[in-house]
């Protein structure tokens, strides 16, 4: 005896989580008979539904029966080929998550009982580095530059000095903007922290004299091609081609961005708020990656040997051992400089585009990490190099070439034609992926930590002898 449509309906909507499959299938026969024998009653030939106790009943009767189908249709397991792509992996996530904090856990305590606590304020700041006071006028000298570059753009758009006279002035202050500070850390031995921050202000502050020279060099010939009407039917903002100012200069060289330009887009307000709260979150990450390297990495590189000198084997374990603390610190130091600062930055000063970096964590390739782990550089370097070589006639493939060169200097050259054939071979493939982070946080990294903690070691029983 089949329900009536009345109490199939009245299931559905009782219990809309129910398999299909269990429920028994109605002959249309009975599904025309079904206001008769439902018991319920029938008003202008219309039937009515039964009463809820009666509803329940018949539902019990008919819907829960042994001989209900339970195997409907083919389906494949979670885990086989043709359905793992298509199943959330949420789960096994948090597992990861959850065997990595007990494993690195583990890892800290064991540390703590076998050397106890290492961190020291001598390794970052001391009474030496403090009393580095040229490397501290250095940094403060090197807001001259700038104002030397505007004054030379001043003159060459006031025609008081010709264009091979101002571009000659633009090579000798940037050139002297990079190696005056490295002569002064030379001569002057300081601290590692130190020497690195000057540095890499020296470092931003080049790269920004060379766009902004660059940039208004190349604004300089727009006006003068729209003075003679050459450019009639092309789109140019009168915005882009404004020349320099002491404000825009001030701007440029405080915003997050290495590519001048006499505007940029803009927010409207400040959220002071979310200041604060990065700000605290990034002097927690900085703490972090402080406790890491005195806790871990320094023991390890200080109980090595050179990596390219002595056991095969005991480098291959120095570099192991290395890889795991020396990709924790990269990664808190990406967060905390390309995420946090360079955000906080961008509010205070309502900075607008904050493309800081994309998903290079999913790069295949080392040269496809470089073009979305750094978007200021891969900026610079797309307009102020690639740009260029397409505009004399170079092929797009010899100016790839030589935007890979400038960016990669020294450091990539020995992965480049490796990672050329493995991005053929694995192109587009989980694969390419792997291989990826092997070479940038097993081989790459702890190696280059090796190498240099033993370069200074030489260096400094050198100078003692």
């Amino acid at each position: 005896m089949a329900p009536p449509p009345s109490v199939a309906a009245a299931h559905d909507r009782a219990d809309p989580g129910a398999d299909p499959s269990l429920r028994l299938r109605r002959a249309p026969a009975a599904e025309a008979d079904a206001g008769d024998s439902s018991g319920g009653r029938r008003e202008n030939g219309v039937p009515h539904p039964p009463p809820p106790q009666q509803q329940q009943l018949l539902h019990e009767m008919f819907c829960y029966r042994a001989s209900a189908p339970a195997h409907r249709r083919v389906k494949e397991s979670p885990l086989s080929s043709d359905a793992i792509f298509r199943q959330s992996h949420a789960g096994l996530l948090n597992l990861c998550i959850v065997v990595l904090i007990a494993v690195n856990s583990r890892l800290i305590i064991e540390n703590l009982m076998k050397y106890g606590l290492l961190i020291r304020a001598g390794f970052w700041f001391s009474a030496r580095s403090l009393g580095d006071w040229p490397l501290l006028m250095c940094c403060l000298t090197l807001a001259v530059f700038p104002l030397a570059a505007l004054m030379t753009e001043k003159l060459a758009q006031r025609k008081h000095i010709r264009e091979h006279v101002a571009i000659l002035l633009h090579i000798i202050i940037t050139t002297v903007v990079l190696f005056y500070p490295a002569v002064v850390i030379l001569k002057c031995e300081s601290a590692v922290l130190s020497g690195f921050l000057l540095m890499f202000i020296a470092s931003i502050t080049w790269l920004k004299l060379v766009s902004f020279a660059h940039t208004s060099y190349d604004i300089r010939v727009l006006s003068k091609s729209i003075e003679k009407g050459s450019t009639q039917g092309s789109s140019i903002d009168e915005e882009d081609i404004k020349g320099p100012t002491i404000n825009s200069v001030v701007y440029f060289m405080l915003a997050p961005t290495l590519c001048y330009q006499p505007s940029y887009p803009r927010t409207a307000f400040i959220r002071k708020g979310w200041v604060t709260r990065q700000l605290i979150i990034c002097l927690v990450f900085t703490g972090l990656m402080g406790f890491i390297i005195e806790q871990y990495i320094n023991p390890i590189v200080q109980n090595s040997k050179h990596p390219l000198k002595g056991n095969f084997l005991d480098a291959i374990e120095r570099v192991l051992k290395l890889s795991v603390p020396t990709l924790y610190v990269w990664l808190c130091m990406f967060y905390c400089f390309f995420h946090l600062w360079l955000n906080i930055l961008a509010e205070l000063l309502r900075f607008g585009d904050r493309e800081f970096y994309k998903d290079w964590w999913n790069a295949k390739t080392v040269e496809e990490y470089w073009r979305m782990w750094n978007m200021p550089v891969h900026k610079w370097i797309v307009r102020h190099i690639y740009f260029p070589c397409i505009r004399i006639g170079l092929s797009k493939g010899f100016a790839i070439l030589i935007s890979f060169l400038v960016s990669a200097v020294l450091h990539e050259i020995p992965l480049l034609f490796l990672t050329k054939y493995l991005q053929d071979k694995f192109k587009n493939t989980m694969v390419g992926n792997m291989i990826f982070w092997f070479f940038f946080s097993i081989v790459g990294q702890p190696m280059c930590v090796l190498l240099y903690y033993h370069d200074v070691m030489n260096r400094q029983s050198q100078t003692n002898r």
